[in-house]
């Protein structure tokens, strides 16, 4: 009887002291990104980074941890899937909690098998890719809508327009083939043409030759997606061509709605028939308590910043984060951790509602055009 006693006792002191070795005990609660913060996809990366830094400091000096810190650490990997995974390797052996923010398809897809591997924290990878819906991922949870439900959006209101003849730029990598076959699965159910094809090599702007292919087809629409910067250089070439300069130009949130026009407004470009799908609303529509937020912390704390929508959803993100870690009571596991954030509450970000589903916290898209020197949304 007194054996029995002792292995039941030793059961349940093995199962206490094993969960106690699953909490986040440190007093600085360290979050960790690897984003391009050289290279073309820069302001990619300085976006979310001064951000994601403005709210961790804003929830500092205003205690939101109950004496805990939030840290957080970054490497840079220019958009390269090599340096991504490298910088993963490096800043899981620190005490990381959890790993948030890393910026592109490619750069994520090439960590996934770390992630999936060795249970490690993901939260908000800003990549709306397919593969990042997988119910098996079970330590990393999305943030934004999929570049799907935005395509949908996007080529829904191009055929609300009449418009039957469509042309896809994209990136030659993960990201651009994601949205290319989610593009063609669209445009087939909606019976609508797809024209021409034509792709571009990552952190290039090596375009020539499918700028050339798809100006043969004479398309009424061109879906863009790429980075901001081979956008960008696609549509400054377009307006300049007979043949392409009244095509309407559709970029998924990806692309950099800001640097693109930052980019045409250095050139001269007009910005008319320039379509802009977003995850997120306006970020400078100041009706909204949310932004209203927004705008008075990155002020505060980071007032050389831009603001932008990338800006925006970084911010959006880093509240969302927080909000989790606090609900976890001073328990803070992996576990719980997930648990707060499929269960963050509704109304946490104001207007912008939230409704966990597919292992996404948002699902709502939004479309923009850039008129009078402002993001207008289009109904």
């Amino acid at each position: 009887m007194f054996k029995k006693i002792l292995s039941i006792i030793l059961i349940v002191f093995l199962l206490y002291f094993f969960l106690e070795e699953d909490k986040y005990s440190l007093k600085n609660i360290q979050i960790a990104s690897s984003m391009p913060l050289t290279g073309l996809m820069q302001p990619w990366g300085n976006a979310v980074l001064e951000s994601t830094k403005s709210y961790f400091s804003y929830t500092n000096d205003n205690n939101l941890l109950n004496g805990k810190k939030i840290e957080f650490v970054t490497l840079d990997d220019k958009y390269e899937p090599d340096l991504t995974y490298e910088n993963v390797e490096k800043l899981k052996k620190e005490n990381i909690f959890a790993f948030f923010g890393i910026v592109g398809t490619p750069t994520i897809k090439r960590i996934l098998p770390t992630i999936y591997d060795e249970n490690i924290l993901f939260f908000s990878p800003f990549s709306g890719a397919n593969f990042l819906q997988d119910e098996s991922l079970s330590t990393l949870i999305n943030f934004r809508a999929s570049y799907k439900q935005e395509l949908e959006h996007l080529i829904d209101y191009l055929k609300n327009k009449n418009i039957e003849n469509i042309a896809i730029f994209y990136q030659n990598d993960d990201y651009g083939e994601e949205g290319y076959i989610s593009s063609l699965e669209i445009i087939k159910k909606q019976n609508l043409n797809l024209v021409a094809i034509g792709s571009y090599k990552r952190n290039t702007l090596a375009i020539e030759h499918a700028f050339n292919e798809i100006k043969l087809s004479n398309p009424e629409a061109i879906i863009l997606i790429g980075a901001y910067g081979a956008n960008s250089f696609f549509i400054q070439k377009a307006k300049n061509d007979d043949i392409l300069k009244d095509s309407i130009f559709c970029n998924v949130s990806f692309s950099d709605a800001n640097s693109i026009i930052n980019d045409l407004k250095t050139t001269k470009t007009s910005t008319e028939n320039i379509i802009f799908s977003q995850v997120v609303p306006n970020y400078d529509d100041k009706n909204l308590k949310i932004v209203q937020e927004y705008q008075e912390i990155m002020k505060k704390y980071s007032p050389n910043s831009n603001i932008g929508f990338l800006s925006f959803e970084s911010f959006l993100a880093s509240k969302v984060l927080v909000d989790a870690i606090k609900r976890t009571n001073d328990n803070l596991t992996k576990d719980n951790f997930l648990e707060a954030l499929k269960n963050t509450p509704k109304e946490l970000l104001y207007e912008i509602k939230i409704d966990y589903k597919n292992k996404r916290l948002l699902n709502q898209t939004y479309l923009f055009e850039y008129l009078n020197d402002s993001f207008k949304e289009l109904k």
